[in-house]
């Protein structure tokens, strides 16, 4: 991986554990069954890139470009989004295990989550605006003056958020999972 622009390329297999790789340009890249974790990441670009059953815990993020990247089957634990550049950021996770990440003060608008486990990460002061959170377990995870409008909850589960603290008009909730918009009045519902 020592050139600097990688095209069309299919990295599979690969320890990259600990290392620090940057200054690197991958477009329409998939990465398949290799191990990021803890490697430093920052200052790279990813455009078009596909990551399928990688680990990414705990990797570093400063100042790369993710544009058009999609995470299937990955874990990506620990991990701070809010380091990434802004422009064009766009991501998309199915089936991966997003426990303890952190993606404040970014825009995430229309990012799809599936079937994801999004277990005590923090999106605070996160523009959400409809985002997907389908099948996903969102216990908790902190959503703190967070834009949701538009945001679809329909079958996320285990979520608590404040509506006097977060934007989420024209947001979709089922009837069962509305239930965490009152968490916080610790009232009793029988059903």
């Amino acid at each position: 991986m020592k050139d600097i622009l990688h095209q069309n390329k299919t990295f599979e297999g690969i320890d990259y554990t600990n290392q620090a790789i940057s200054g690197r340009e991958f477009d329409g890249c998939t990465f398949k069954n290799c191990d990021f974790s803890n490697t430093d990441l920052s200052n790279n670009s990813f455009l078009e890139c596909q990551f399928e059953h990688c680990n990414l815990s705990n990797i570093k993020l400063n100042s790369a470009k993710l544009q058009d990247v999609a995470f299937t089957h990955c874990k990506i634990m620990g991990v701070d989004f809010s380091g990434c550049h802004d422009f064009l950021l766009s991501v998309e996770f199915t089936n991966c295990s997003l426990d303890y990440a952190f993606f404040g003060r970014k825009n995430f608008k229309k990012t799809k989550f599936t079937g994801c486990s999004i277990k005590e990460a923090n999106f605070t002061d996160t523009d959400l605006t409809e985002a997907k959170f389908a099948d996903c377990d969102l216990l908790r995870t902190v959503f703190q003056n967070t834009n949701l409008e538009k945001a679809d909850f329909y079958t996320a589960y285990n979520y608590t958020l404040d509506p006097e603290v977060n934007r989420i008009k024209k947001a979709k909730f089922s009837t069962q999972g509305a239930l965490g918009l009152l968490a916080k009045y610790n009232i009793s519902i029988k059903q």
